[in-house]
C-alpha cells in the first residue's frame, strides 16, 4: 500500500473540518416559523433540535465534555440525514467564581480570563468534528446575551414573582457569597469550593418557585422522554405533603394562656394525642420571648452551636438530635394537658411553620429524641387485630388503630386523621394544610462576575425596575476585585450612584449578582433567535424550535438546572412569551468519564499515573508505599484525566469519537483504557483497508449518493432471485446492519450496540465484497459509509469522496438520506434450528425458513444429533417452537 493511500486521520481531518466550515455545512437551515423564508403550512421539512447541556469555559475540554458533545453530535448528525431541520447550537455559561477566583489569582479581568477560555475550547471542539452552527453561538457573560437575562429577570419582578427579604441563608466562607439550598451537599458543604456551610441573616433576593410547586409535580409525569431517576429526584426534592396545621396555645407559669399560639404543620394530626412535647427550630422568633431566665444561657449556647451547622448535618438521618427545653409550656387543643417547649437541632425555622409536635411513639426521630431526653412515649395507634402494648424497639408507623385518643378511640388511624383535622377546624385551632419540602429560589451573589440585578433602591420609591430602554445594566470593567471584604460593585460608589427612574432624587443601585443558574434556565431559548436585538426571542422563532427534542447532561443537574428551567419555562408560558409548558422533551443523562487513579491510603495522596513506575506493583514513589487501585471521575486534582487533544494528535478525532461511543452504554459511566482506543484505530484502519481495496478493483459509487430526501439510497435495483449465497448473505447484513443501527439510534440510544454493528457489517464486507456483483458490492459501500457518517464523520466523508460519491454542493455525505432496510433483503432460505435432547442443547440445524411443525420434528428426528444421544430409541415426546428449537424428551 503506498504511502498516499494509508489512513492519516489528523490530514483528512482537518481538510474537511476546513472544507465544512466553507460550506458552511452545519449551518441551520432556514424554513418553517422560526426563519425567513418558511411558514407553518409550507410543507417544511420538521425541526428537529439537538442541544448538549453547554459548559463552564475552564480553557481545557476533558473526557467528560467529549462524551457529551459527541452523543449529540451523533444525534444531531442522523436527524438531519433523516430530512429533519436541525439547530445543534453551543454556548458559554460563562459567569461565576472560578473564573472571578482565577482573576484574582492571575490579576487579570475576569472578562478577558474568560475569552481567553472560550477561544480555546471552541477550537478544542472543533477539533472533534462536531457539527455546530456557531453562527449561534451564544456567552452568557456577554452584554448581548444578559441585557436579555436582566429583561426577564423584570418579567418575573412584575409577575410579582421576585421579590427581596431578610433571610438566614448560606454563607460559603471561601467564595464569600450565599447558596442556594440546593448548591450545598449532604454534608452540608458548598457544591463549589467544598467549605463547610455557615448560616448568616441577610436580606436576599428570591424568585418565588413555590407559586408552581404543583405544576412542577404534576407535570412530571408527562416527561415520558426523560429517565425515571431524574423525575423522581425531582418529584422528592419539591416534596409535596399533605397534612394539617395544628394551634398549641401557650401558658403563663399558672397554667393560664398568654394570648401567643404555636402552629405546628403534621401529616400525622391521628398521632395529636400522642404528642409530648413541641419542638421550635433555634431561629424561631418566639424562642427570644418564650425562654424562661432560668434557661437563657442553655438555649443562647445551643442555639450558638446550631447556627454553625448546615442544614442537611441537622437533618441527616444518621446524626444525633440534640435539644434543650426553653421553660415554657402549651396546652393540648384536645386533652388540656401542659407540654413541655423545646428547641432542637433537626427542626429547621424556613420549613413549614418552623415548629413541629414530638410523638416519640409514632415518629422514629422523636423516639429516640424522647428516649434521649427522659420525655414520655405515649403510644395511641396499634396494629389491627393486635392487643395493646408498648414498642420497645421503636417508633410504630404503619396504619392501625386508634387507642388513648378519647373519643376517637377504635378508628381506623386513616379515618382518624379526617376527622381529628376536621374536629380542630370546626373549633378554630386547626385546618387542612399542603405543604412543601421546595423553598423559594435565593439568587442573590455578593460576587462581582454575574448578570447585575436590575432594579434601584430609591428612599422615596423603595424598588425600582431600571427601565428595559436602559439595559444592559453592564458590569464595570477591570474593577477591583477581591476574594475578602463583601461585594466589589457595592465598593464601587461611581458604579452604584445613580438617579431614581421615578423620581430623580439620589439612589442606589442594587449590588448583587444573579446566581448563575438564572442565566442557564433559559439559554436554549436564545439559540431560537439568537441575533434579536429588540426582544431575547421572538414568538414564532422560539415555538417553531422549542422544546428541544433531544437534551443531553449529567445527572448532577437533575434539580438545578432542570427544576430552574422546568420553572422559567413556565413563568414564560404564563407572561405569553412562548406556547409550550416544558422545555426539554427528551432527555438522556450521560455517565461520567473515568480514569484509572492511584492513590496513597497512608497519605491519602493522589499520585500521577506517569510517577507509578510498576504499574503491576504500584508504589508511592516517594516512600515506597503500596497505592491504591482504581476507577475515578476524571479530575485534575486526582492527576487521572485524559486531554483530549493526546488522543486526537494520536489517533485523530474519529477514533475518539469511535471509543466513547463504543465503550458503554450511554447512561453507565465509561472507564478510559488506552488499549480500547487503540482497538477502536485499528477497525478505523481495517474500514479504510477495505474500502481502498474496493476502489483498487474499481468499484465506485458515482450518480448513487445522491439521493433526495425521502429517497431510499440503500434500495437500489438488484435481482435478488438471481444472486448466489454469498450475495445473498452480504445483502442480508446490510440490511440487518440498517435495522439495527436505526432502532439503536431511535429512543433508549445505544450507541455501543450500534458501533458492534457497524463492526459486524465490515466483516461480512470482509468475507464477501470481493466476489459480490457489482451492484451490490456498491449497494455495501454505500451503506456502511452511511451508517458509519454519524460516529466518524471525517473517515466517512474521505472514503465517499474517494469512491466518487456525488457532486458539487451535494457531494457531502453527511448531505444525503439515512438508508432503510429492504424487508425482503432480511428474508433467509434457512434459519438455525436448535436441537435439545434430555434438556439440553446438543446441537444446531440449517432448516428452511418457512417448514412447518411436522418437517421441524421429522428433520430433527432422521439428524445424527438425535441419532447419537436418544442412542436409537425414540423419543416419548417432541416439542416444537418453530423458528427456534425441537426439545427431543427421550
Amino acid at each position: 500500500m503506498s504511502e498516499s493511500s494509508r489512513y492519516q486521520p489528523q490530514a483528512i481531518e482537518e481538510r474537511w473540518q476546513r472544507h465544512w466550515d466553507q460550506q458552511q455545512l452545519h449551518r441551520t437551515p432556514s424554513g418553517g416559523t422560526g426563519d425567513s423564508g418558511g411558514s407553518a403550512d409550507s410543507g417544511d421539512p420538521k425541526p428537529f433540535m439537538a442541544l448538549s447541556m453547554f459548559p463552564y469555559p475552564s480553557g481545557n475540554l476533558h473526557m467528560g465534555h467529549v462524551r457529551n458533545y459527541v452523543i449529540t453530535d451523533v444525534i444531531a448528525r442522523v436527524q438531519r440525514m433523516r430530512g429533519h431541520r436541525v439547530l445543534h447550537p453551543m454556548g458559554w455559561d460563562a459567569f461565576g467564581l472560578p473564573a472571578e477566583n482565577a482573576a484574582i489569582e492571575r490579576g487579570v479581568d475576569p472578562a478577558d480570563w474568560t475569552d481567553r477560555n472560550i477561544a480555546a475550547m471552541r477550537q478544542q471542539l472543533q477539533r472533534l468534528g462536531l457539527s455546530i452552527d456557531w453562527d449561534r453561538e451564544v456567552a452568557t457573560c456577554h452584554a448581548d446575551y444578559y441585557r436579555w437575562t436582566q429583561w426577564l429577570f423584570l418579567q418575573f419582578l412584575e409577575a410579582g414573582l421576585a421579590y427581596q427579604k431578610d433571610a438566614t441563608v448560606n454563607w460559603d466562607p471561601v467564595d464569600q457569597t450565599v447558596l442556594a439550598n440546593e448548591q450545598v451537599d449532604s454534608e452540608g458543604r458548598s457544591w463549589r469550593s467544598g467549605a463547610l456551610v455557615e448560616k448568616r441573616k441577610l436580606r436576599q433576593w428570591f424568585l418565588k418557585i413555590t407559586a408552581y410547586a404543583d405544576q412542577l409535580l404534576d407535570d412530571l409525569p408527562t416527561l415520558e422522554g426523560w429517565p425515571e431517576r431524574v423525575r423522581t429526584m425531582q418529584a422528592n426534592w419539591i416534596g409535596r405533603s399533605t397534612g394539617a396545621e395544628l394551634s398549641f396555645a401557650v401558658v403563663d407559669g399558672e397554667g393560664q394562656e398568654s394570648g401567643e399560639r404555636i402552629t405546628v404543620f403534621t401529616t400525622r394530626p391521628d398521632t395529636l394525642y400522642g404528642v409530648s412535647y413541641l419542638v421550635l427550630a433555634p431561629e424561631h422568633p418566639l424562642v427570644a420571648t418564650l425562654t424562661q431566665a432560668e434557661q437563657q444561657l442553655a438555649v443562647e449556647a445551643f442555639c450558638d452551636l446550631v447556627s454553625r451547622q448546615s442544614e442537611q448535618e441537622r437533618t441527616a438521618e444518621d446524626k444525633p438530635k440534640r435539644g434543650v427545653p426553653i421553660g415554657a409550656r402549651v396546652r393540648h387543643p384536645l386533652s388540656g394537658e401542659l407540654i413541655p417547649l423545646w428547641i432542637a437541632d433537626y427542626v429547621l425555622a424556613d420549613y413549614g411553620t418552623g415548629a413541629v409536635m414530638g410523638v416519640p411513639a409514632h415518629d422514629q426521630r422523636d423516639f429516640v429524641f424522647a428516649r434521649q431526653y427522659g420525655l414520655p412515649v405515649r403510644q395511641v395507634i396499634i396494629p389491627e387485630g393486635s392487643d395493646e402494648r408498648a414498642y420497645e424497639g421503636g417508633a410504630w408507623t404503619e396504619p392501625g388503630v386508634m387507642i388513648h385518643s378519647g373519643p376517637f378511640d377504635g378508628l381506623a388511624s386513616g379515618e382518624a386523621k379526617q376527622a381529628i383535622t376536621r374536629t380542630a377546624a370546626e373549633q378554630g385551632w386547626g385546618w387542612q394544610k399542603v405543604q412543601y419540602r421546595l423553598r423559594d429560589w435565593l439568587i442573590s451573589r455578593q460576587r462581582y462576575w454575574g448578570c447585575p440585578i436590575p432594579v434601584i433602591h430609591c428612599p422615596s420609591c423603595g424598588v425600582v425596575p431600571v427601565p428595559a430602554d436602559q439595559l444592559p445594566v453592564e458590569l464595570p470593567r477591570r474593577a477591583a476585585i477581591s476574594a475578602r471584604g463583601g461585594s466589589p460593585l457595592a465598593q464601587l460608589e461611581s458604579w452604584w450612584q445613580v438617579a431614581c427612574p421615578s423620581c430623580g432624587q439620589a439612589a442606589r443601585r442594587e449590588t448583587d449578582t444573579m446566581d448563575t443558574f438564572m442565566c442557564s434556565s433559559w439559554y436554549y431559548l436564545r439559540y431560537s433567535d439568537p441575533h434579536n436585538d429588540a426582544l431575547p426571542f421572538r414568538r414564532e422563532a422560539v415555538d417553531d424550535w422549542l422544546p428541544v427534542d433531544q437534551y443531553v447532561g449529567g445527572i448532577e443537574h437533575a434539580i438545578l438546572h432542570l427544576l430552574y428551567a422546568r420553572f422559567f419555562t413556565k413563568v414564560l408560558r404564563d407572561r405569553g412569551l412562548l406556547g409550550f409548558s416544558e422545555p426539554f422533551t427528551r432527555l438522556l443523562t450521560q455517565g461520567m468519564v473515568q480514569g484509572i487513579t492511584y492513590k496513597n491510603p497512608v497519605s491519602g495522596k493522589y499520585i500521577a499515573p506517569a510517577d507509578v513506575a510498576d504499574p503491576t506493583d504500584p508504589r508511592d514513589p516517594t516512600t515506597g508505599e503500596v497505592l491504591e487501585v482504581f476507577y475515578e471521575k476524571m479530575s485534575k486534582s486526582k492527576y487521572n484525566g485524559v486531554d483530549p487533544s493526546v488522543v486526537i494528535d494520536r489517533y485523530g478525532a474519529d477514533t475518539a469519537r469511535m471509543f466513547i461511543l463504543f465503550k458503554a452504554p450511554p447512561e453507565k459511566d465509561l472507564e478510559w483504557d488506552d488499549a480500547d482506543v487503540e482497538g477502536q484505530f485499528r477497525f478505523l484502519q481495517r474500514l479504510w483497508r477495505l474500502v481502498d481495496g474496493a476502489r483498487a478493483r474499481g468499484l465506485r459509487l458515482d450518480g448513487d449518493g445522491t439521493a433526495a430526501p425521502g429517497e431510499n439510497p440503500a434500495a437500489v435495483s438488484i435481482d435478488a432471485a438471481a444472486l448466489n449465497p454469498g450475495a445473498r448473505e452480504l445483502r442480508r447484513a446490510v440490511h440487518t446492519a440498517i435495522a439495527a443501527v436505526s432502532d439503536d439510534l431511535d429512543g433508549d440510544f445505544q450507541f455501543n450496540t450500534a458501533v458492534s454493528e457497524l463492526m459486524k457489517l465490515s466483516n461480512a464486507m470482509t468475507e464477501h465484497l470481493e466476489a459480490a456483483p457489482e451492484p451490490v458490492a456498491r449497494e455495501a459501500l454505500r451503506t456502511l459509509l452511511l451508517l458509519l457518517a454519524p460516529f466518524a464523520p471525517h473517515l466517512a466523508e474521505e472514503l465517499w469522496a474517494m469512491l466518487g460519491a456525488g457532486s458539487g454542493a451535494a457531494a457531502s455525505i453527511h448531505l444525503q438520506s439515512w438508508p432503510r432496510a429492504d424487508a425482503q433483503a432480511l428474508l433467509r432460505d434457512t434459519i438455525p434450528l436448535v436441537i435439545q435432547i434430555k434438556g439440553k442443547v446438543r446441537g444446531n440445524l440449517d432448516v428452511p425458513a418457512d417448514a412447518d411443525k411436522a418437517t421441524l420434528e421429522r428433520i430433527a428426528l432422521d439428524s445424527e444429533i438425535a441419532a447419537k444421544w436418544l442412542e436409537g430409541k425414540a423419543p416419548s415426546r417432541v416439542i416444537v417452537v418453530p423458528g427456534k428449537l425441537v426439545n427431543l424428551v427421550p
